[in-house]
């Protein structure tokens, strides 16, 4: 049912790297992973119906799984599985060297417009964020959060500077202020700066306004590539 990405070896934080984190109260900890637990348990009971529906496009679209996990760093550097609907062929990790002189990112992150592996399906998943929404296992899991700075792959964080290996100090999440900043509408070096806005000022009460937000951003579809 499900797509492995293959990965060998793990990205790890470097325990000579100093990140700017501000420190976190044990109280907004407790907080934020009970609004994780009810957010992602009432975003899997409400979305019974899309996620069938989709799974059913998924499997009458093209051939293959209708799940892809995925191996993504999270907290400290620790590699996890990271779940999402397949928006795109079988075989798209296997030829995506083929189109890196396509990427259009400033950064290690890889986007292309028009990606020739994504399907019809993909396509439209993708531009409203529904192919994430398995992610909500992962946040129930603990090794994401439903807000956070979203999970680079190994290959992302081996290009990382020292000052971007922030981004590992907290969960990864679902939603950011990149996503309701226009997400590939900016530039890496922007998404970098949004997400060390989120690790400086993190609390309870931006956890929530970002949830809030990002309804109307996703429906939008801005930005989605």
């Amino acid at each position: 049912m499900c797509h492995n990405a293959s990965y060998r070896g793990e990205t790890k934080l470097p325990p000579s790297v100093s990140v700017p984190v501000k420190l976190i109260r044990t109280s907004y900890h407790v907080a934020k992973r009970l609004l994780d637990v009810v957010g992602a348990l009432a975003g899997l009971l409400i979305l019974v119906p899309l996620t069938l529906f989709v799974a059913i496009a998924i499997r009458l679209d093209t051939p293959g799984p209708i799940l892809f996990k995925q191996t993504r760093v999270g907290l400290g550097g620790r590699p996890f599985s990271c779940w999402k609907f397949r928006s795109m062929i079988v075989k798209a990790e296997s030829i995506k060297d083929e189109l890196l002189h396509l990427n259009e990112s400033s950064g290690p992150a890889f986007k292309i417009t028009d990606d020739p592996r994504i399907t019809k399906v993909g396509r439209v998943i993708r531009r409203y964020s529904i192919d994430e929404m398995p992610q909500v296992i992962n946040v129930l899991e603990g090794s994401m959060s439903l807000v956070g700075p979203r999970p680079p792959l190994p290959g992302e964080v081996s290009q990382y500077t020292e000052d971007q290996l922030f981004r590992l100090s907290v969960k990864p999440g679902l939603t950011c202020l990149w996503q309701i900043s226009g997400r590939s509408d900016i530039s890496f070096d922007e998404w970098m700066k949004l997400d060390e806005i989120y690790v400086k000022t993190m609390s309870f009460w931006t956890d929530l306004k970002i949830i809030f937000h990002t309804i109307p951003a996703v429906l939008s579809g801005r930005g989605a590539k």
